[in-house]
């Protein structure tokens, strides 16, 4: 029998919670579509293997773009194939709580309400992801003190304030693990005259990135495209080349920070300069990320356990805990 289910719908990865049971699928944010016939041909996993791998009339799209819906067909039918893979179907009139970045608009939410309701949902509910990585990362967030988490996730980086159950403060940039692995490849280009895939990118970030100087200075071989020759090219890059490529973007998420310190009203700030304000999201696992951010913003960062799973353990909580914690929900 279905359950009801959350979902973190994010840019990078999809993470699905069922009432009940836990985190019961945890899978890349990705469709592989046959462009000739419209058909999907793989989700998840296998569609993430065939990027940049596969022929021209199969293309695997990510359907969200800066934590938004930027095609409702692909996004409804992704919905739709998750859901099935869980045991939902269009009879078993579950309910959905969706995750959603605070810095869509009101027309983007009303997307994603709609491709759950398609995708075989009786009820869709959102939730905004700071809400549910504050309530994953086990911070109090209905007592009157002030709770400051970031989310940094593949397609946009979230800052908030919250306190007595609502979002005082918030500042978000569009700007997250993706544009990260974007400002690597075209590190990579520039300087070395070698073109690498999304996944290479991605590669260097994971092995030898940093936000912040490592003790250990690291280098690693990477091959792809001349330029110059379009022939194979082996390059070394060291982990200084990848902090450098990035620092753009980081302090981008840095200045989203301390924005929302500078918006936030002095009791509450005060409280995040006491207890420290928490960092979630893949982009958390970033060496140096929060060495970084504690420099800029001069108040204690701290990692949360399991900073991928905090936003759907957070909105988990609330499914379980259905009538209790409903009036966290984003009203839409």
């Amino acid at each position: 029998m279905a359950r009801d289910i959350a979902i973190d719908l994010g840019t990078a990865n999809t993470l699905v919670w069922s009432r009940g049971r836990g985190i019961v699928l945890n899978e890349p944010t990705v469709v592989a579509v046959n462009q000739r016939n419209g058909d999907v041909l793989a989700m998840g996993r296998e569609a993430y293997s065939l990027i940049g791998r596969s022929p021209g009339h199969i293309t695997a799209e990510r359907p969200l773009r800066g934590g938004a819906v930027t095609d409702f067909d692909t996004t409804s039918r992704l919905l739709k194939l998750l859901l099935q893979r869980v045991g939902v179907s269009r009879f078993s009139r579950v309910r959905a709580l969706i995750c959603v970045p605070s810095a869509i608009t009101e027309v983007e939410r009303r997307a994603v309400e709609e491709a759950a309701l398609q995708a075989g949902a009786a009820h869709a509910y959102l939730m905004e992801e700071l809400m549910a990585a504050a309530i994953g990362s086990g911070l109090p967030v209905q007592e009157p003190i002030g709770n400051m988490i970031v989310d940094v996730g593949g397609g946009t980086s979230e800052v908030a304030v919250i306190s007595l159950g609502g979002v005082v403060t918030v500042r978000a940039v569009r700007t997250g693990g993706f544009d990260l692995d974007a400002a690597v490849a075209e590190h990579v280009r520039t300087e070395h005259a070698v073109a690498i895939g999304e996944r290479a990118a991605e590669r260097l970030k994971i092995d030898i990135g940093s936000a912040f100087p490592q003790p250990e200075q690291q280098q690693v071989e990477i091959q792809g495209r001349e330029l110059a020759t379009g022939m194979p090219r082996v390059v070394t890059v060291s982990s200084e080349e990848v902090r450098g490529a990035i620092d753009g973007c980081v302090a981008s998420i840095s200045g989203a920070v301390l924005d929302a310190l500078g918006e936030c009203p002095p009791e509450l700030a005060q409280d995040a300069i006491t207890n420290g304000m928490f960092l979630a999201g893949g982009g958390a696992l970033l060496r140096g990320l929060d060495a970084r951010i504690a420099r800029d913003a001069r108040i204690p960062v701290k990692v949360v356990d399991h900073p991928l799973e905090a936003v759907v353990r957070g909105a988990g909580q609330a499914i379980e805990s259905f009538d209790e914690l409903k009036h966290l929900f984003a009203r839409t």
